[in-house]
């Protein structure tokens, strides 16, 4: 068995970052890697990779039901209006990451998000065009960015998007399933892979 995975209580051969706590464990087994294709599900991953950036992830899936509650679900038109009524509210919200730099990003790129959705039709359509056309090789140690996170993340900037910068990014493109980064030992990699053969890729 590879050194790169780990067995848990339940028996299960899991990547070795989900070991650290039960609610790594849910996100693991339930939502790493999985497609994700509704525009609400991309906008908020893509908020959350912001928020987590120079912290730990599990730091964000304890709060994450907060911002949830923060912005409205992440509904992409709600929060593209919010104000600075609203920015000091969330700056007052204990239970999500209090950073200014950050929930202006969320707004902002919410706002772009609309334009980006007029322009392309759907962000899925968008985001979903820079899958990498070629499996990483499986044998290479994850990387922290890829060409296509690098070009997603310049693209966006050019945009006006902010916080996406490309380790982000391939962060993002781990989370939302365009690539499937589990460990090939995992109980995960398979039913992944599964499930990205299966998905119908937006147009």
């Amino acid at each position: 068995m590879s050194e790169l995975v780990h067995v848990g209580q339940d028996g299960l051969v899991r990547c070795p970052w989900s070991n650290m706590d039960d609610l790594y464990v849910r996100y693991h087994d339930d939502e790493w890697g999985v497609p994700v294709s509704d525009d609400r599900g991309l906008f908020e991953r893509i908020c959350l990779e912001g928020f987590q950036s120079g912290l730990s992830w599990i730091t964000i899936l304890r709060k994450r039901e907060n911002f949830r509650e923060a912005f409205a679900g992440f509904d992409i038109e709600t929060v593209a209006k919010y104000g600075p009524e609203d920015i000091q509210r969330l700056m007052g919200d204990a239970g999500i990451i209090r950073h200014e730099g950050k929930i202006k990003a969320t707004i902002n790129n919410a706002q772009k998000a609309l334009d980006l959705i007029a322009k392309e039709g759907s962000l899925a359509k968008y985001f979903w065009a820079w899958e990498p056309r070629h499996d990483r090789n499986i044998s290479e140690t994850i990387p922290p960015l890829t060409a296509e996170s690098d070009a997603l993340s310049r693209d966006l900037k050019k945009k006006e998007w902010v916080w996406v910068g490309p380790t982000t990014m391939y962060a993002f493109m781990q989370a939302v399933g365009m690539v499937n980064d589990h460990a090939t030992d995992c109980h995960s990699w398979k039913s992944i892979e599964e499930k990205r053969n299966q998905f119908i890729r937006p147009l």
